[in-house]
């Protein structure tokens, strides 16, 4: 997640970093080329083939029908983004609402801890899960070892860890440090959380249609080369400008709409997971005096992965 201070609008107009220039520019160039070489070919062509030179109104109806479609497809990414960063949010209420119950209905001290780090390790796990990467080293120092090699051996290690803190809830509740209703609405929230981490890996399993991307960058690709071609005929030498200022803005769409479609990746667009694990487990942490195992994560280039 891009991370930065409100800038004037002025100073806007020339960032670089925290933009998608960096992932645009090489395509930029291709258009500029492109835009340059039909204004210097524009007289012979004129004079040879009159009868086929393109001009501006078919790419005005061109370009609203593609403003259209990338809108659509910017909103679906959107869409998909704002539900994954809801999850988390429900994530963050349903911990600390556990945590809350067992600390205010139990006297077990190491009980509230061992939650808390249980829970803690279950947003690192998710984490990982939906990165695809390896969750080891972050659950080693919130699980217990039996526990560890438990969870690390399943497919599916946030549930493991959520049947582990509910089997650790009916010894508590059959000990009697809590009631059967008690113990049920400790249930609920669990509950809860699986609900948030299934949704998590609908939204990661489930990517938007291979065939409409490439539909749209090819579509995008193909008008904004074209573009400057049509444009030559009109306004001569300021092709390359006006061209060149079209295709950002229907590249820097399509580029977004890509970045956030998979909003658990790593991209500069994605949510920063690290930073949000780091604060439910400061949240549940100090809610029974624990200390939390993690440090906030560093903003490396306005960037919060």
């Amino acid at each position: 997640m891009i991370v930065r201070s409100h800038l004037h609008w002025f100073r806007l107009l020339f960032v670089w970093r925290g933009s998608v220039l960096p992932y645009i520019t090489t395509r930029l160039l291709l258009v500029v080329l492109v835009a340059v070489c039909s204004v210097l070919s524009r007289s012979w062509w004129m004079s040879e083939h009159a009868a086929s030179a393109l001009s501006i109104p078919p790419f005005t109806l061109m370009g609203i029908a593609l403003a259209i479609f990338l809108g659509f497809r910017n909103s679906v990414s959107y869409e998909r983004f704002w539900e994954a960063r809801k999850q988390w949010g429900a994530l963050l209420i349903a911990a600390r609402s556990l945590v809350r119950e067992v600390a205010s209905l139990s006297t077990d001290i190491e009980l509230h801890k061992r939650v808390a780090r249980t829970l803690a390790a279950f947003t690192y796990a998710l984490k990982h899960q939906l990165r695809g990467t390896d969750s080891r080293s972050d659950l080693a120092c919130r699980l217990q070892p039996h526990q560890l090699e438990r969870v690390l051996a399943a497919r599916y290690p946030t549930s493991v860890i959520l049947l582990n803190l509910a089997e650790e809830l009916c010894v508590a509740q059959k000990s009697g440090q809590f009631s059967d209703l008690q113990l049920q609405s400790m249930d609920r929230n669990l509950n809860l959380l699986t609900e948030a981490s299934g949704a998590c890996e609908r939204i990661a399993n489930t990517p938007i249609p291979y065939t409409y991307r490439v539909l749209m960058n090819r579509t995008v690709m193909v008008y904004c080369l074209l573009l400057p071609i049509g444009l030559s005929t009109s306004i001569g030498w300021l092709t390359p400008l006006i061209a060149t200022f079209v295709a950002y803005t229907f590249l820097a769409l399509d580029v977004i709409g890509e970045q956030i479609e998979e909003p658990f990746g790593t991209e500069p667009n994605d949510l920063a997971l690290a930073s949000m694990c780091h604060a439910i487990e400061v949240s549940v942490c100090e809610l029974v005096g624990e200390v939390p195992r993690s440090s906030p994560p560093q903003v490396i280039g306005y960037v919060m992965t």
